[in-house]
This record gives C-alpha cells, sequence and structure tokens, in this order.
C-alpha cells in the first residue's frame, strides 16, 4: 500500500541513477578481470580478453554519458556544502558511527551524501577521461598514457571502496532509504527523521507529493539516493 507515502523521486532520477550504478559495477567486474591474471575467467565467460575490453571500454561510455546527467541533475544541491548545519552534522557523523541525542537538522541531502556525490563526480570524471587516453594509447605520449593509468587505478580504488559504503549506508545503515530508489515512494516518518528540512521545505513551498493526493507539484522535490 503506497497510501500516504512521499515521492522521493522520479522516474528520470531512478534511471540515471541506476544507469550510473549497474555501469560502475559491470566496468569494476571488467576491470578486474583485465588486471589480475587469477580472475582472467571473466574473460572467458564474455568470450575472451578481447572481447572483455570492448564490453568493458563500451561501458565506460555508458558510464560517462549517466555521469554526465547525474552531475547536471544535482550539482547546484548535491554539490555545494551549507554552513554552518554541514559542519555541525559532520561534527557528530551524523549519527551514523556513534550514538548522537539530536541530529542537526539537514535539508535534501546531508553532509555525508554531498561527500559521497563529489566522489563519484570528480572520480567518476578522471576514471572516464583517463580511459579514453588509455583506449587510444599510440594518439598520446608514453608519458602521459604511463601516468593514466596510474590515475586510473586510483579512480578505481577510491569507487570501488566507496562503493560499499554507499552500498551500506542506502540499506542497513539507513533503513528505508532503498525504497526511494527503487519506487520513487518513502514514509513521512523516514523523510522526517532523515531529512526533515527537506520535508519542511517541500510543505512550504508546496511541492510535497503524497501518494493518493496527486497535487501537481510546483518543481521537482526529489532525493537521488546518495546515502
Amino acid at each position: 500500500m503506497r497510501k500516504g507515502l512521499i515521492q522521493a523521486t522520479d522516474g528520470f532520477e531512478r534511471i540515471v541513477h541506476w544507469s550510473l550504478a549497474l555501469s560502475c559495477l559491470a566496468l569494476c567486474i571488467t576491470g578486474l578481470g583485465m588486471m589480475f591474471h587469477s580472475l582472467n575467467f571473466i574473460g572467458e565467460l564474455m568470450g575472451g580478453l578481447k572481447s572483455l575490453k570492448y564490453v568493458h571500454n563500451f561501458t565506460g561510455i555508458f558510464f560517462g554519458v549517466a555521469l554526465y546527467f547525474t552531475i547536471r541533475m544535482w550539482w547546484k544541491e548535491a554539490g555545494v556544502f551549507s554552513l554552518p548545519e554541514d559542519l555541525e552534522w559532520i561534527k557528530c557523523a551524523g549519527g551514523y558511527v556513534w550514538h548522537v541525542d539530536k541530529v542537526p537538522e539537514v535539508g535534501k541531502y546531508n553532509p555525508g551524501q554531498k561527500m559521497f556525490f563529489l566522489v563519484v563526480a570528480g572520480f567518476g570524471a578522471v576514471m572516464f577521461f583517463t580511459g579514453l587516453v588509455m583506449w587510444f594509447p599510440l594518439s598520446f605520449p608514453p608519458t602521459i598514457v604511463r601516468l593514466m593509468y596510474v590515475l586510473h587505478a586510483l579512480g578505481f580504488v577510491t569507487i570501488f571502496a566507496f562503493f560499499f559504503v554507499h552500498l551500506y549506508l542506502g540499506t542497513v545503515g539507513s533503513p528505508g532509504s532503498l525504497p526511494a530508489m527503487l519506487t520513487g515512494w518513502v514514509t513521512r516518518e523516514w523523510l522526517k527523521k532523515q531529512h526533515p528540512k527537506w520535508l519542511k521545505e517541500m510543505e512550504e513551498h508546496g511541492t510535497l507529493i503524497v501518494y493518493g493526493e496527486e497535487k501537481q507539484a510546483k518543481g521537482h522535490g526529489h532525493w537521488t539516493g546518495i546515502s
């Protein structure tokens, strides 16, 4: 029953989120298959290492497109910190690491979500552009190509680590978050606990969309699922 639930994301936002997430996961798997000899069997499942490289490269193009839409849609809200309230949230780690009697109220995105967004945007761009150079190594000086390999590996390690942090915080670490990226609807209780300031803003601006009360919102008031 969705009656009374609040819309946190629309269909396009969820498509972009899952396109980025799944293409990133595919790149990690295929990249590991090329990087480590013990994982070469991943290439064999796809018809050989040559085929694996093609899958990796063209998935990278898809990832780049998804990353572009991700940055374009959410940069203004998720890419900028609000001081001093975000600093107060950071000081207590949002209550995720240790018990906090009262977590400072945050809006649409908490500082942890903003940091994750910036990591994905920054290192995702690094992965995309270094990958293009590695795809066409003969078009660039050898020194540049070698540097790209180092930066590509650094980007991989960083994003791979943050991927699991995101997975935890989007499920076990924050119960009730996952539906926002599966169906687009969340409970008022969850929203009041995790994003009370955003809830108040939507109510004040008339952008709140409640299931069963189909009122046209004046604008988007949605959440990216960056946990």
